[in-house]
Formats: C-alpha cells, structure tokens, sequence
C-alpha cells in the first residue's frame, strides 16, 4: 500500500511539473481593429506563433507566468510579462511615417558582399534598387541559408524592353530570379492534395568545370476555378500626367478589358484613380456587369500630379469596405511609378503599405513606361503589401499576365514562403545562391529579418544554386543526399506556418543528359549574370555558347523561348557595338 502511495504521489507530481496552461487573447490595434499574422514569440522555448484572423491567439505553456514579444511589420514592438489566468488585450500602436524603426528586409540571408551602399541607382531618370550579389558560403555545420519564394517576374520583360529599344540594361534592373520566374520551368502538378511538388537535379555548370549546378523546382498547386471563393478586386490606376503615352494608360486600359472578360458573377470590381486627385472611378459592380465595367475603363484620360499616398489609402479603404471574408481581396496598382505627391520615398512607402496590408488584402502591382519608370518603388509596394509584381511593355505580355497566367497572377495558394537551405560539408565546399539578390540598402541598415513571399497558383519557381563539391565527389561512395531544405509557408487567411522537409539526393546527370527545362533555365541565368556583369561569370564568355545551349533545349512551339533566343541576338549586337565604341573613343582622347 505504501508502495501505491509513493507512486500515487509521484504521479501527481510529475503531472502537476508538466501541467500545461494556456495564454490566451488577442491582438488589436489603438481603433480596435483586429491584427492577424502579428508574430509572438516566446523566448523561454524559442517558439514562435501568430495571431489568427480574428487577432486571437492561445499558446501552451508549462509556467504560470511567461514573457511573450509581439510585434508585426507598421507596428512598435511590445515585451510584455503575462499571467496565464488573464486574458490578454494586447494592444500594438502604429510606427509614425517617416521612422525608420520598420526596418526593411532580406530577399536572402547569405554573406553580404562589401562595397560603397548606393540605395538607389539610376538610368535615363528610372530608378532600381542597387543590389549586391549573394557571394560564395563555405559550408560547415552553421551555415545555411534563408530566401523569399516570390513569382515575380517582372525583371524580364523590363529587360526585354530595354533589348527592344536598343539599350544596354542597367545592372539593377536584372533579377535572375525573376528571369526565371518568368518562364514556369520544369513545372509539374502537385500529387493529392500537396500544396507544392518539391525536386531537385544536379548538373554540370556550362561557365566553370570545376563547379556544378543544384536545380531546385518548387511547383505549386492549380486552383479549380470553379470553386473558388469570390473575388473582391479594386483596380488602382495611375490617370496621371506622366502616363499620357501609349505604352502608359492606352496600354493598361487594354489590359484591364482583359481582365474583365475573365471575371464571374460572383466578382466584384471597384475602380480608384489618382492623377490630380484621388477619387472612386466605379463604385463596386459585380462581375456580371463587365460592359458597365469595361466602358468605365475606357473612359479613363491621363492628367495631373501623381498623389500615390493618398491613392493607395483610399484603395485599402474601398477594398477593405466589401471585404469578403474567407475571399480573394486584391488590390492591382497599375503605375509608371512616378509618386511625386506625399510619401513618396522607398521607405516612406515601405512604412505606409506595411501598416496597410494588415487588413488582410493582397496587392499586385503592374508597371509600365518607360523614361520614368520607377521600379524600386513598384517593387516595395508589392513586396511589402503581400503580393506580386509584373512589367507590361506591351499587349502580349498583357495577356501573358492577366489571361494566360490569370490564377498565377490573382489567386495566392501560400504566403510568406521561404526556404531554409543547408548543404552537407562532406559533399560541397562552398555553394552560391544566384539570384535573390539583397539590396545594399538593407545590408548597411544591418537588418537579418527575412521577408517571405505569396506564391500564386500553378507557378513554378525554379531556384539554381552554383556549388562547388569535395574531393569525395570522384570516389565511389558518395553521399546519398547534399542539402537539406525546407520549406516554410502559410495557407492564405491562415496563421499556422507549414513546413516540407526535402531532402536533396546526390542524382548528378552530365549537362547534355539534363532535361530541356533545365538546360534552357541554365541559358536564362547565364543571360542574366552576363547582364548584370557578375564577377562570378566570365564576361568574356561569348554570347554565341549561351544562344546553343537555349538552342540545344528548345521547344520550337514555346513562343517565349523563341523570343528569348531573339533578345540574346539583339543583346550581343548591343553589347559589342557599344564595346567597340567605347574602345574607339578611349583611343581618340
């Protein structure tokens, strides 16, 4: 009996070590208006949550009292102490505009190159955002590496219009991601009810034989449209002076009409311009009505400042006044980027979208023009605002964007998604990721916060890594994998952060063997990193080997890898000329 006892009363104890208590409240700003996806960390347990649609939250516990950090991007930062037996009101005061305590972030978290930090570069009165190449990572068992999945491709059409035009590209205008987005590579449908199909190759690379190449494709999900909830779109277009040009407002004005003919009874559209003022163009109208909707699109003229603060408030205000729960709430900004009235610097913006986007609305911003096409604006409105970015430089890719790729462009399958990469050491010595570039901006502010990305349905991302192998490369028994990934996401409208753990299999193919996707993806990024004149390619590589290795992969009926093929011509005649003449005049003086 006194045995029982003794293990009655160890029992008990045991129990009441690891009672679990729960700390529960919610989170809402200085109006009372609910905030969701605010992170709450716990530093006992390194753990971290989020605040759901409603801004509640419940976290177990096994203390009485703990200490939790809530904090979320617009918003000052609270540490608070909290008694378990209290429900918690927890209220988060907005940053003011014009504080710098809303840092930006990283497209990456990987080795900051070293340099002059240039925020800003500019080319013929355009602005892009001065990045730094990732460098080189020696692997050991500390390293990894963090970076934002994005289905932006913006970056390529604006460098197809600099080609077009007969002008060299600027260096900050080329985002090899983005060139890669742009394409859907080696996309293959999710099995079950997968979010995301997740493979990996590894090849030769084509610009260093000492080196090799790790294909990451992350393809995600199809919608079917027809059970999909209804939309709620507030289209924001720029009627300002500085879009009274063809390739401006006429073209977006066609664009939009393309939009329209996709839209369901059960869509609504409402329609904010800005040029001069700020006013509510078209009430909301259901998607049944799309010649009332097109009419007032075509109605629309170019004139006046352009007041892009005030636009974009009054723009989450309509949107978030037919707010449909459990919907697809989206904003499309439509601009040549040119905000000259109000908060108009990066940061400026960076701070007033990042308070705005906590309404739960998403944002797609489309650019156009040229001569004054601000895409370091464009791509921190969208970046920030829970969303994705796209250049227009002519009809085509109108309907590439709004038509073709329709559910890539408006319906989000995951949100802030990001990827946690750590190679073996026995395997690779040194490893870059190419592309995800960060701005230097961001490295001088010294911010390691990474910022994840929307990823829409039916995109394929595909990622490419130039890795350097051991010795153990040329021996018999090899490692059976070479990195480990994760994957990290958010279902939309949900808080609860997902992962997919991958592992990397050691399944080298010889380049000529690689499948076409991959081997014209290759071309692609070469593209790309002779554009931006890399240090980490060979500029003296002749354009020719890229042009057959886009050759060798592709499909003759794939119009977009035709084009392709076109712009590397036009480029290597831009280039060289330009060459020549520089040398000629570096002689002469």
């Amino acid at each position: 009996m006194k045995k029982i006892c003794t293990i009655v009363v160890a029992f008990l104890f045991v129990q009441q070590a690891f009672a679990q208590y729960y700390i529960r409240g919610e989170v809402r700003d200085e109006k009372g208006n609910a905030l969701q996806n605010v992170k709450i960390y716990m530093p006992k347990t390194n753990s971290l949550y989020s605040s759901g649609y409603t801004g509640g939250f419940g976290i177990p516990t096994t203390h009485l009292t703990d200490s939790l950090i809530f904090s979320l991007d617009g918003y000052i930062t609270r540490y608070l102490n909290i008694k378990t037996t209290d429900y918690q009101h927890i209220v988060l005061k907005i940053i003011p505009l014009g504080s710098r305590v809303n840092k930006q972030k990283l497209v990456s978290l990987t080795t900051s190159s070293e340099g002059n930090i240039i925020p800003i570069s500019y080319y013929d009165n355009e602005s892009y955002s001065s990045l730094a190449e990732n460098d080189f990572i020696k692997t050991n068992h500390k390293t990894h590496t963090e970076f934002s999945m994005r289905i932006d491709k913006a970056s390529y059409s604006n460098v197809r219009r600099f080609i077009n035009q007969g002008s060299q590209v600027p260096v900050d205008a080329v985002r090899i991601d983005e060139m890669l987005n742009y394409f859907n590579f080696n996309y293959k449908e999710p099995e079950d009810d997968n979010v995301f199909q997740v493979e990996s190759h590894v090849s030769d690379c084509p610009w260093n034989d000492k080196h090799r190449l790790l294909f990451l494709n992350l393809s995600a999900k199809k919608i079917n449209l027809d059970h999909v909830p209804p939309s709620n779109l507030v289209f924001l277009i720029d009627v300002s002076g500085s879009m009274d040009l063809p390739s401006r407002l006429p073209l977006l004005k066609q664009a939009f009409q393309l939009l329209v003919k996709n839209l369901r009874k059960q869509d609504t559209v409402s329609i904010v311009t800005y040029g001069g003022s700020v006013g509510i163009w078209l009430e909301p109208t259901g998607g049944a009505h799309k010649l009332r909707i097109t009419k007032s699109i075509e109605a629309l003229s170019a004139a006046g400042d352009t007041p892009g603060e005030a636009a974009i408030k009054t723009a989450y205000k309509v949107a978030e006044k037919t707010f449909i729960k459990g919907g697809n709430n989206r904003i499309i900004l439509a601009t040549d980027g040119d905000f000259n009235v109000g908060q108009n610097s990066e940061a400026d913006l960076e701070d007033l979208i990042s308070k705005e986007k906590q309404s739960g609305v998403y944002l797609t911003c489309l650019g156009v023009g040229m001569g004054n096409y601000k895409d370091s604006k464009i791509e921190v409105l969208s970046k920030k605002g829970n969303g994705n970015f796209a250049y227009i430089d002519d009809l085509r890719e109108a309907e590439k964007v709004l038509v073709t790729e329709f559910t890539q462009t408006l319906y989000s399958v995951a949100s802030n998604v990001y990827i946690y990469a750590k190679f073996d050491s026995a395997y690779i010595n040194e490893y870059r990721l190419i592309g995800y570039d960060n701005k230097k901006s961001i490295i001088a502010e010294k911010s390691y916060e990474l910022e994840g990305g929307e990823i829409g349905s039916g995109s394929g991302n595909t990622v490419i890594f130039e890795i350097l192998p051991t010795a153990l490369d040329s021996v018999a028994s090899k490692p059976t994998n070479i990195a480990d990934f994760e994957i990290h996401y958010r279902l939309p409208n949900d808080s609860l952060e997902k992962i997919i753990n991958y592992r990397c299999p050691d399944n080298y193919t010889s380049f000529d063997s690689l499948n076409k996707d991959l081997r014209f993806a290759t071309a692609v990024a070469m593209f790309g990193l002779k554009l931006r004149q890399s240090k980490y390619f060979p500029q003296d590589l002749d354009w020719k080997i890229i042009k057959d290795i886009a050759v060798a992969a592709q499909s003759p009926d794939n119009f977009l890898e035709t084009e392709f093929l076109e712009s590397v011509d036009k480029a290597q005649g831009i280039y060289q000329v330009k060459k020549k003449r520089g040398f000629w005049r570096k002689n002469k003086d």
